[in-house]
């Protein structure tokens, strides 16, 4: 006798969005769909607050000024983040970087806190060092739930607050989304001085990866989205094994899959990267939505607008193979 999650996974398999990609009519169908998944992830929930800016500290760090700063993205709740402006480069574009499942936004700065740190920073996750080196002014923001937010030493804790969120009509998700729409906010109002806020880019890998995507879906003001190791069909990856909780929205499978989020994000730069041999997210299923979702970019001529980056290894960034991609699409 088959279990109850063995049924789930045979029922997904057939499920068909009811609202995928319509190409024919596209404008018409994307804003339907942004509606949609607005709704779906609980956005309509949200009351925008005063940011209440406070810029707890700047120093200087190896090539670069470091700023830590926190601002309020809705009432009662503050969204601690540092920044890296790169030394030499007058107004440099900005890359919003989001940690994965992981101790937290330290190992974007390339900082061990923790034991084992090292061996993370060193899978490639170090993503604002990086970011700085190919000339960006780098943000980590520390997304909710991981490190500062709710985490731990042992790693970040989703279960609690993301349940507790689907009794509220949001998600985890809806609400990292919505920081990072307030952090362009931020940027906009605070920073606009020494950042390019007309060319604000957003990347991060599994988790970082997933609310990239998102966001880049709902969000115009990202000019670059680069989803890392989050992009597979819910079927395969999130509707096929165990994942944290916070990749969850209710419904959305009715609706959409994962490349009509990169169809909504058109006419964005998208920087698809995934691991020829990540488990959890499979190539074969990434391959899919990359492909799926490029049509729109190939139906208006665009198709240079998007890449997929395929990774000889497993759930983790490739920046080698990424960031020459990233050159070539902003020009820089």
């Amino acid at each position: 006798m088959k279990t109850a999650y063995e049924h789930s996974k045979e029922l997904i398999q057939k499920v068909t969005p009811s609202m995928s990609c319509d190409v024919a009519s596209f404008q018409q169908w994307q804003s339907a769909a942004r509606e949609k998944l607005s709704q779906l992830l609980g956005l309509d929930k949200f009351q925008k607050t005063d940011l209440d800016v406070t810029i707890e500290y700047e120093q200087k760090t190896q090539g670069a000024t470091e700023i830590r700063f926190t601002y309020q993205s809705e009432a009662g709740y503050r969204v601690p983040c540092h920044m890296l402006l790169p030394d030499g480069i007058q107004k440099p574009p900005v890359m919003i970087c989001l940690q994965g499942h992981s101790k937290g936004m330290h190992i974007s700065l390339g900082k061990p806190k923790y034991e084992g740190d090292e061996n993370t920073i060193k899978g490639g996750r170090d993503f604002c060092v990086q970011a700085v080196k190919e000339g960006f002014a780098a943000i980590a923001l520390e997304q909710r739930n991981f490190g500062e937010c709710g985490g731990s030493e042992n790693g970040p804790n989703c279960l609690e607050s993301s349940m507790t969120a689907l009794l509220m009509g949001r998600t985890t998700i809806g609400e990292r989304v919505w920081d990072i729409s307030r952090l362009i906010d931020v940027l906009h109002s605070q920073f606009g001085d020494v950042v390019d806020v007309n060319t604000i880019c957003c990347m991060g890998n599994s988790g970082g990866g997933t609310a990239t995507a998102y966001a880049a879906a709902l969000e115009d003001r990202i000019a670059l989205a680069m989803p890392s190791c989050a992009m597979s069909t819910f079927k395969d990856s999130i509707g096929a094994m165990r994942h944290c909780s916070c990749n969850y929205v209710p419904h959305i499978a009715e609706y959409f899959d994962m490349d009509d989020l990169m169809a909504m994000a058109y006419p964005k730069y998208f920087v698809q990267v995934s691991g020829k041999e990540d488990n959890i997210f499979p190539i074969f299923a990434a391959e899919q939505v990359f492909e799926n979702g490029k049509r729109v970019y190939d139906a208006f001529q665009m198709g240079d607008r998007c890449a997929l980056v395929k990774g000889n290894g497993g759930h983790r960034f490739y920046p080698d193979d990424a960031w020459p991609i990233v050159h070539k699409f902003l020009g820089i």
